[in-house]
């Protein structure tokens, strides 16, 4: 891949910047275990099958959807904060993908941009603290806005400019990049998309192990 013709490169966050999949995987079993360990473990399928949808939705899904109804526990605000506290600790402390610097020096002119489906403060917070945000020139953006909300947006106010790149481990990042118009790669080594073989031969998608590949 000839990445260096790409003005605009977009990442997703978890599973492929940093390996925190497993992270947000176990916060969302903890937070939901006060429902029970059935209803625990059908929202991390939930959460599974739909990577890289935000947690807002997922436990919106979980309450209406999972949890039987007039079940006691938590409130909405109540899950989003221990799954927060929860998931900050993780992505503290989880690896960052090795080639990311060495990606950054070959892609000096190239604007770019995290555009994930976790907590837009806390992505800011955590990649601020973890010094790697002066490396996304472009912004880090996240939920409650969704990955096609951030992309049309920052396309239509001439931020990301293309052609652009959206580096993604999940179905819904390949979906998201189509409906903005952008050139698609699929990261796997840290993916939780079970699927990610036949899905990406089937729709033709370049496959990447890491972001040390691309460099």
């Amino acid at each position: 891949m000839n990445i260096e013709r790409y003005k605009s490169l977009i990442f997703d966050c978890d599973g492929v910047v940093l390996n925190s999949n497993r992270v947000k995987t176990r916060a969302f079993y903890e937070a939901a275990l006060p429902y029970g360990e059935a209803a625990a473990m059908a929202l991390v399928d939930h959460h599974v099958a739909n990577g890289g949808v935000s947690r807002y939705q997922k436990f919106a899904h979980f309450l209406s959807r999972i949890v039987p109804q007039g079940a006691d526990g938590p409130s909405l605000d109540e899950l989003l904060e221990v799954y927060g506290s929860k998931v900050r600790e993780g992505l503290i402390s989880c690896e960052a993908d090795s080639g990311l610097i060495a990606l950054r020096e070959r892609t000096p002119s190239t604007r770019w941009f995290i555009v994930s489906g976790g907590d837009q403060a806390e992505l800011r917070e955590v990649f601020s603290e973890r010094e790697l945000d002066h490396l996304f020139d472009g912004g880090i953006f996240g939920s409650p806005d969704t990955k096609d909300e951030i992309l049309s947006r920052e396309l239509q106010v001439g931020k990301i400019i293309r052609p652009g790149l959206f580096i993604g481990d999940s179905r819904y990042d390949h979906v998201a990049s189509v409906n903005a118009g952008l050139d698609f790669v699929f990261v796997r080594q840290w993916t939780e998309f079970s699927e990610w073989n036949s899905y990406c031969e089937n729709q033709k998608i370049e496959v990447a192990a890491s972001l040390r590949d691309l460099t």
